[in-house]
Parts: C-alpha cells; sequence; structure tokens
C-alpha cells in the first residue's frame, strides 16, 4: 500500500471540509473495497477520511411505513433490526447475504450505494424500491442515482448520508452467489406498491444493475413466480466472464426473479 495520511471526522460538515481540501481524499466508513483496492494498488488516495464515528450517519428509522437507513448503519444492523423486518424483511435478508460475518459487520449500506459494484447486493434493493439517496447537498431519486459500472450521480466531495424509501406492499430478494465471494453472479429485487411494480437485476448487467420494464408489467398483472417465467432478458446486455456467461446470467435473472417472488 501506498501512504497516506488519515483524518478521523466527527461530523458530516467536518468530513465534507476534509475531503473538499484534499484533491486525492477518499471517505472510508467499512473500507471493504476500499482497502482492498489499495493493497491491490490500484487506488492510492493521499487521504482518508474515516466516517465511522460519526453518529448522525448511523442508526435505522421507521415511522409507519417510512424508512431512512443512516449511510454507515452496517449489513448486520439492517439484518437484524425487527423494526425494519416488520415492514420491509425483503431488506433484511438481503442484508443478511451479504459476505460472511465480518464484512456485515464492518461494511455499511452507503459505503456499498456509493461504490455501486456490478455484483453488489444493496443498488438492486435501492432501485427496485425507487429509494432517495440523501447526501449532504441534496436528495437524487434511484432511477437517476446509478449511472454506469461503479459510477454515480454523485459529485466530488459529495457524500451519502442516508438511504430513504417507503416500504412496498410486497417483496423479495434471491441471489445466485459466487460460492466464494458471496457476491452476486445474478441478484434480482421484486417491490410491489399500490403504484406499480419495480424489478431490479444486480451481478448480470454490463452497465452494472438495471430494471426489467418487461418482468414489472407481468407482475403488476399478476404477482406470482409464473408471471416471469416466461419474459426473457436479452443476453447482449449482460456481463460474460470467467464465472458465467452472458446467456447463463439471463436465465438466471429469470430464475432468480421466480423465487425472489415466492420469497416475497
Amino acid at each position: 500500500m501506498y501512504a497516506t495520511s488519515y483524518h478521523r471526522a466527527s461530523s458530516v460538515g467536518e468530513a465534507v471540509n476534509l475531503r473538499s481540501s484534499q484533491e486525492e481524499g477518499r471517505y472510508i466508513s467499512g473500507g471493504m473495497t476500499l482497502i482492498a483496492t489499495m493493497k491491490q494498488r490500484l487506488a492510492a488516495p493521499s487521504n482518508l477520511i474515516d466516517l465511522r464515528h460519526i453518529g448522525e450517519l448511523k442508526g435505522i428509522s421507521v415511522e409507519g411505513r417510512a424508512v431512512r437507513i443512516g449511510a454507515a448503519t452496517p449489513h448486520a444492523d439492517v439484518a437484524g433490526s425487527a423494526a425494519l423486518r416488520a415492514v420491509c424483511p425483503a431488506i433484511c435478508n438481503l442484508a443478511g447475504m451479504i459476505g460472511d460475518p465480518h464484512v456485515r459487520h464492518m461494511g455499511t449500506i452507503g459505503g456499498s450505494v456509493a461504490n455501486n459494484d456490478p455484483a453488489a447486493d444493496y443498488p438492486s434493493a435501492v432501485l427496485a424500491l425507487n429509494a432517495t439517496v440523501i447526501t449532504d447537498r441534496r436528495e437524487i431519486a434511484a432511477d437517476d442515482f446509478f449511472v454506469g459500472m461503479f459510477e454515480t450521480a454523485l459529485e466530488e466531495a459529495e457524500m451519502i448520508t442516508a438511504i430513504r424509501f417507503e416500504a412496498p406492499e410486497r417483496a423479495g430478494y434471491a441471489k445466485f452467489a459466487n460460492p466464494a465471494s458471496r457476491y452476486a453472479l445474478t441478484g434480482v429485487f421484486v417491490a410491489k406498491f399500490t403504484s406499480g411494480v419495480r424489478v431490479a437485476v444486480t451481478g448480470a448487467g454490463a452497465n452494472g444493475v438495471f430494471r426489467v420494464p418487461e418482468m414489472e408489467a407481468a407482475l403488476a398483472a399478476s404477482w406470482s413466480p409464473e408471471s416471469v417465467a416466461g419474459v426473457s432478458v436479452d443476453p447482449g446486455m449482460l456481463m460474460s466472464d470467467m464465472h458465467a456467461t452472458s446467456e447463463y446470467r439471463a436465465n438466471l435473472v429469470r430464475v432468480m426473479a421466480k423465487r425472489a417472488v415466492q420469497a416475497s
């Protein structure tokens, strides 16, 4: 690893000021991606601004069906929240599938969403739940937030502070996990609202997380696994790598969608 300077921020304002004053600075919370990237010398930030000790970035609030999750909330807290499980068990189940216990106790929802790894679990939930990404300076709708693989609408030094959404009537998540990393080779999150249905896919898209309008329409007409059984996804828009071909992932999208509906 290259030399770097460490800063322990005590507030959002202090963290943003520190980051803005450092041209090559980076925020770090759980560090599940950034530290590994630094070890491989694929990233060499001059300064690390630690967000783990900022209390206002942590915690889960559930008021009626309105949910707000602080950006620095660990996956384990999301998985274990009784209040959240009462209104949206699907996102609790998703969080419980991430990595291993160490990763779940260190990794955070804000870090995962900001990194937008094409195989991460949370982007599919944020997109399917029509969530709002709250930052230190604005609010961004999920449909506008995810720009491409490892790319988001975040501007330089902008920090995610929370994720907010209205709990759906029904929701489910299923993924086919890489047996070593537990990342999703393909994961599908389905959510049913009074206004319609949203289906988001992670781990498969060549351009990152994406929605499947054909599955949304099919499930809006009939919320059942059989409704998505005949919906196909174009392999041309999917990734193909050493783990799975695009054709295999296309089949997994359909299979995982059926399982997600069954789990809802």
